[in-house]
């Protein structure tokens, strides 16, 4: 097991990283490695038992963290989704698979109820991880496809119930083992609701307060796998009870840090769980068999999403909810895979449906990231396409009149304390944004904006930026407002254009693109406080003002870098280096000790020298000014830029 781990996670981090180069899913990449190590291909990797458990926790995990975002209150008010769309969706999609296949196969009656029943199931692997990494979790296709797929949970105790008494060895009536399946069901549900609600909270609250981080790391782990052990021992699933004691967490004010440490061991657990996945798959009888796998994947997909499309548009109304919602549900599952297992001991079902039927599902489940991403954009895109050129016409004849005005691009916080500010000195402006809520509700509220993104020169000329009199960039991403500025710089070259920025990380590289003004709101917001607590100790305004000027002028010289302290995380948002302060004192040894500060050159590294601390004394030193042993200087850069400075500074000359 040792050697087939080292290879699968080997391979899956080749593998991964291509295929986010390609900018498909992770999800494809761990498949393809299952498939290309597994047996029937390379042959380095052979499966086994232990393996696939240790996989299913994968799924386990992912239950636990989907729980806390779901918390009881919550999921009490998806009842309706849970069992009306859910029973729903199982049994008219159970009931077109069945008719599916007693029509088009020589499959006997048990062995068709099994399969239809089986792929009636979705993958709550596949369609959570999709949902979590496209932020879809709580939209409300989202919560219509996690609410099908909870029912789907239950009912799959009950299929694995049935199989024996099909298979006739049962040796209970089949409605008393159903029966006690829901009555453990019920019981796990009521004692982990007591010991979530009632011991949980304290043995929480007291791990906080021993302030050891890997004690909750343990707990939280201990956690998931106390349940899924207890719901193993009833022979329920593991990721059920995983689910109920996330749920039962979900409004703990620790949910979020336990999210945060369980979330490292989902994501390697849940890639080797699709990696097991694609071992189970033949490749000879899929190449042998080409024809017939693709015409069943493409009716299981077709019969489920239309399924789910009905329902979820006879529910809701909404075309775009139910076509979603199909798409997400429209593959196979995991679950069928033990079904087949299960189906095969009790020989009603031969192993070339069993290599057949799994060849079908993952081929759907391969198809379920591609159309969950894919479908959306270019229904999206063909939308757009066919809107756009009336948006423009409408926003260009609009404003065909207009002279003399400002543009916002962006109409987030700052923009709209820009505009009121416009507004209320009466000057025309328009404003432009890429939220299509904010946009309605701005409207509405008689403000000038429209829809669309910044970037496209034939929307900036459709607002007349020709005849505009000034451009506020006021996004709030450093590497879009660039963009912005290019496309307006592009258009015009003379239009004033102010931007603003978080920080001064970006302030060269703006200005270098034709910025006439860039305001870093952060060092603005410290000159504001620092003025206000000058002026409070005696200052006069004006000697404050001057002084901010001054600082202004100086591009900001006095406030670059900050001490970072124990700050984990030494990027900017869009990859630049934060900026730090670091204090280097000079030993009798340093290299620095008697040099000049020219003679250090420090401007190799991308490192500035703000000031000197020597005794109670603090200066700005000039090129020429000589080091001595014990001064503090104080470096601006980034971190990997002080380091390389510093090595220089303190070199060892003995």
């Amino acid at each position: 097991m040792f050697a087939d781990l080292l290879i699968i996670f080997l391979a899956s981090l080749v593998v991964i990283a291509v295929f986010r180069r390609l900018h498909l899913p992770p999800i494809l990449g761990y498949l393809f490695v299952g498939v290309a190590m597994g047996p029937s291909a390379l042959g380095w990797v052979g499966g086994g038992h232990d393996l696939t458990f240790l996989a299913e926790f994968g799924v386990v995990f992912l239950l636990f963290t989907l729980g806390l975002e779901f918390s009881l209150p919550r999921m009490l008010a998806l009842r309706s989704m849970v069992f009306g769309l859910g029973s729903m969706q199982f049994s008219l999609t159970a009931l077109a698979l069945f008719a599916l296949f007693f029509a088009t196969t020589s499959l006997s009656l048990e062995a068709a109820v099994i399969l239809a029943g089986g792929l009636a199931l979705s993958s709550t692997a596949i369609v959570l991880k999709e949902l979590s990494s496209l932020s879809q979790t709580l939209t409300p296709h989202g919560q219509r496809a996690i609410g099908v797929l909870l029912f789907q949970d239950m009912v799959a105790v009950l299929l694995l119930v049935m199989v024996p008494v099909l298979g006739g060895n049962g040796e209970t009536v089949w409605y008393i083992d159903m029966l006690w399946a829901l009555g453990k069901t019920v019981l796990l549900f009521v004692g982990l609701l007591a010991v979530s609600r009632w011991v949980l909270p304290k043995v929480f609250h007291e791990i906080a307060e021993a302030r050891q981080p890997e004690l909750f790391v343990l707990m939280a782990l201990v956690i998931v796998l106390l349940a899924a052990w207890l719901t193993h021992l009833m022979h329920l699933s593991m990721a059920l009870g995983a689910f109920i004691a996330g749920m039962m967490l979900g409004e703990s004010h620790y949910r979020h840090q336990i999210e945060a440490d369980i979330r490292p061991f989902r994501d390697v657990l849940l890639g080797l769980f699709f990696v097991s996945v694609g071992l189970l798959v033949d490749i000879h009888v899929l190449w042998a068999e080409i024809i017939e796998v693709l015409a069943f994947t493409l009716a299981l997909v077709a019969i489920k999403g239309i399924v789910v499309f009905l329902l979820v548009k006879y529910r809701s109304g909404s075309t775009g909810i139910a076509w979603r919602t199909g798409l997400a549900l429209a593959q196979g599952g995991e679950f069928c895979f033990a079904l087949l297992t299960l189906a095969f001991t009790h020989q009603l079902i031969d192993q070339e449906v069993v290599s057949l039927v799994i060849s079908v599902t993952v081929c759907s489940m391969v198809l379920t990231p591609l159309l969950l991403r894919g479908v959306p954009n270019m229904m999206a895109r063909m939308h757009r396409e066919t809107r756009e050129e009336s948006h423009l016409e409408e926003i260009s004849s609009a404003h065909a009149e207009d002279s003399n005005h400002v543009i916002l691009c962006g109409y987030g916080r700052v923009g709209q304390a820009v505009g009121r500010f416009l507004r209320r000195e009466e000057y025309a402006y328009v404003a432009l944004d890429d939220d299509p809520v904010r946009v309605r509700e701005a409207g509405a509220g008689g403000n000038h904006v429209h829809f669309g993104d910044c970037r496209r020169h034939d929307l900036l000329k459709a607002v007349g930026i020709e005849r505009a009199r000034m451009v506020v960039i006021a996004v709030d991403n450093g590497e879009h407002s660039l963009q912005i500025l290019h496309t307006v710089r592009d258009i015009s070259a003379d239009i004033p254009v102010l931007v603003r920025t978080r920080d001064d990380s970006l302030l060269d590289t703006m200005q270098q693109a034709g910025a006439t003004e860039v305001i870093p709101e952060q060092l603005e917001s410290s000159l504001m406080l620092a003025s206000h607590v000058l002026v409070l100790l005696g200052m006069r305004e004006q000697q404050v003002k001057g002084l901010m000027d001054e600082v202004r002028g100086e591009r900001y010289k006095l406030l670059h870098g900050f001490y970072h302290g124990n700050q984990p995380n030494l990027l900017e948002a869009h990859g630049h280096d934060r900026v730090l302060l670091h204090a280097t004192v000079l030993t009798k040894s340093a290299y620095a000790r008697g040099k000049t500060v020219a003679e250090l050159e420090l401007q190799d590294f991308d490192v500035e020298l703000q000031h000197i601390r020597r005794g109670e004394e603090e200066f700005e030193p000039l090129p020429d000014e000589v080091l001595r042993s014990g001064d503090a200087l104080v470096l601006s850069g980034g971190v990997e830029a002080i380091e390389a400075a510093e090595a220089r500074i303190l070199g060892d000359m003995s």
